[in-house]
């Protein structure tokens, strides 16, 4: 189980740390694989972006209306985390819905 996230972003770590064996891949770091980031897109959407974080606050308007892979590309916190890659399933963020998918 790999979690696309930011190593200092506290959701990922309360992610990590209920999924014994899941590994971080940080965003940030590393970016965001090319063959994630297009099946998350494909999934989720526009749900991708974060659009109550500071970091897209921050954004012009210019900058916000690019493409949301571009702008998770130049901007890695814009992205919803975690990203959650159980066996090919795709999870978006740490609600209950998603800890019950994953937890039981």
């Amino acid at each position: 189980m790999v979690v696309y996230g930011i190593k200092t972003c506290d959701t990922c770590r309360k992610a990590l740390k209920s999924l014994p064996g899941a590994r971080l891949h940080d965003i940030r770091a590393e970016g965001l694989p090319d063959d994630v980031a297009q099946a998350a897109l494909e999934r989720f959407g526009d749900a991708l972006i974060n659009r109550k974080s500071a970091t897209w606050r921050g954004l012009s308007e210019a900058v916000r209306a690019e493409a949301p892979l571009a702008l998770i590309g130049a901007h890695p916190a814009v992205m919803k985390r975690p990203l959650i890659d159980a066996g090919g399933t795709l999870y978006l963020g740490w609600g209950r819905e998603v800890q019950t998918a994953l937890l039981g």
